[in-house]
Formats: structure tokens, sequence, C-alpha cells
């Protein structure tokens, strides 16, 4: 897995500071209770410099996952974005990673958290392929978890908050610990919900699958991505509640998210999926989504801000 390597800056509150600096108190409300809420945005080389995967909706995916957590933003989506592609320009970046956090300072004592003050932190950091290279040609080895993932109405799933993902690294631990590069949860009713950060596709006889958002993960953006690129070259896709047997079916399966972009998975429970690499789907899906991000394919669903000329229209 990967380990962070630091850059030189934070930006904290409306102003840059060093990344050694950018520490909170252990008592801090979001320490104890796990109540911060952040965004895992990909920023891609191109060859008109770097450009931001859709910011602007990952940012308001965090205001909304504040605003469910009556946490008091005082920033909007456009300050925020003039502020992450200043950060990715002032640490030299050309391709990075960035993790907008917006945390619970030291104040409360309990659970209440009104008297902790609100802190926004824009970190960025270089970072590969999730899962590792080998992985996004060949393909995951996965297995169904033994977690499931939250029941409906019981935190918000559709809320990016660290607190939900207790689970989500139990899921992770346990497939590492069983010889396995990732897994696949189900909900509480026994239905594929989604992966320990990841959404799932099943591929099935030409119809693309996936799970609808029904309060037990992540509406991804990534998700979202696929699901139109997958329309618009005239795939079939069906949103439907999909039973565990269904992986075993499958001629294709791959895994969806920011971090992870598009992975396919070769094997479920050791049992071989499809012929064991890379489906022609998955392989299509996956390379008109890279094409679009990297700024090789036309990026006619305006998914890509481009730093420089943000901060040029900006200044």
């Amino acid at each position: 897995m990967a380990k962070l390597n630091s850059t030189e800056w934070i930006w904290r509150d409306g102003e840059f500071i060093r990344w050694q600096d950018a520490t909170v108190h252990v008592l801090s409300h979001s320490m104890q209770f796990g109540s911060s809420a952040f965004e895992g945005i990909r920023c891609y080389s191109t060859p008109r410099g770097p450009a931001i995967f859709r910011l602007e909706d990952h940012l308001q995916r965090l205001l909304n996952s504040c605003r469910m957590y009556r946490m008091e933003m005082r920033y909007t989506v456009d300050e925020l974005v003039a502020a992450n592609c200043e950060l990715v320009e002032r640490n030299g970046m050309d391709a990075c990673y960035l993790r907008p956090m917006v945390i619970r300072g030291y104040g409360a004592a309990g659970m209440v958290p009104f008297d902790s003050p609100v802190e926004v932190y824009l970190p960025c950091w270089p970072w590969g392929a999730y899962l590792g290279d080998h992985a996004m040609e060949n393909g995951a080895d996965t297995c169904v978890s033994s977690w499931h993932r939250m029941a409906p109405n019981t935190t918000p799933s559709m809320a990016k908050i660290a607190g939900n993902y207790l689970g989500g690294q139990l899921i992770k631990m346990e497939a590492l610990a069983n010889g396995f590069d990732e897994a696949i949860a189900l909900g509480p009713d026994g239905m594929i919900s989604e992966g320990s950060g990841q959404n799932v596709f099943i591929v099935h006889r030409g119809t693309v699958y996936t799970t609808p958002l029904n309060g037990t993960l992540l509406p991804g953006i990534t998700r979202d991505s696929i699901l139109t690129l997958a329309r618009d070259a005239g795939l079939e896709v069906k949103e439907m509640p999909l039973q565990r047997d269904f992986l075993y079916a499958a001629d294709e399966v791959f895994l969806t998210g920011t971090a992870s972009e598009v992975t396919p998975v070769r094997s479920v429970d050791k049992l071989t999926i499809g012929a064991g690499r890379m489906g022609e789907v998955t392989r299509m899906l996956q390379r008109t989504f890279l094409d679009v991000a990297h700024g090789r394919a036309d990026d006619k669903y305006h998914w890509l801000c481009h730093v420089r000329a943000e901060r040029a229209v900006a200044t």
C-alpha cells in the first residue's frame, strides 16, 4: 500500500502553511469521534498542464457532507476551486492526489461537537495506482467480506465522513490478511453493496450492472462518470439490487473510485471471473475514462478543471 509522500505546502483556512505545521490537538473532536468530512480527488497530467478531475462535483459533495453533519462551511465551491488550483501550482505538481478535509478542532469535551471550531485543510501529494499498476492491467484478486456495510438510516451513506470508513478499514484489512488485494462487501440485506472504498460494476452478457443508491454505499463520482461513459458508448446499463451469486456468474467485474480509477477484478473468492483478465467492456471504459482524465480525448462533459487556466481567470 502507498505511503504518504509529503509536499511543501498545505492550505489551511485561507493561508498556506508548511506541511509539517499542519497539526491538530490530540483532543480535537474529529480525532476523538471521527467527525471530519473529506474528499479524495485526482489531478492528472494533460497536454494543457495539470487538470483536476471533477473538482466542483467533489467539492459540492464535501459541502453536502458538512451540511448533513451541521458543520458550518464558510467557503464557497468557487473559493475552494481557486484554493485547490493554487495548491497544486504552489507545490509544483503536474499530477497528484488532493484530500480536502473539514475537521472539528479542539473544544468540545463530549460527543456534541458545537464547541469545536470547524477548520478546513487542503493537502495534496503524489499517488500512483491505488491497487498497483499490475492490478490496473491484469486485475485484482478479491473476496466477499465477512463484514457488512452500514444499514440505511444509521449514518448518511451519501456523506463522505471519516467515521464511515471504519467499516472500510475492517473490510480491507481482512482481505489483505487473507491474501487478497481487495474485498467486496454486502449490505445488511445480503445484497452487493460496495468495496472497502470503491463502487462495484458487473458485466453480464454485454449489460453493465451496478448496485443502486440504497443507503449502504457512497454515490461515487467515478461511478457516475462510468455510468455516463457506458451509456454514451451504447451499452445497456442497469442499476439494480445484485445478489452475491452474480459476482461468480459475471463475465467481467470492475471497481471504480477516485483512488482505484477503473480497476478490473480477475477473481472473487478464488473463482476466476471470465477469462481471468481484463474484459473488453472494462478495457474500453478504463481507456475512455483515462483518455478524458489525461486530456487525450475531448472533454465534452466538462469534467476537467485546468489548473493554470483557472488561476489565470482568477487573477
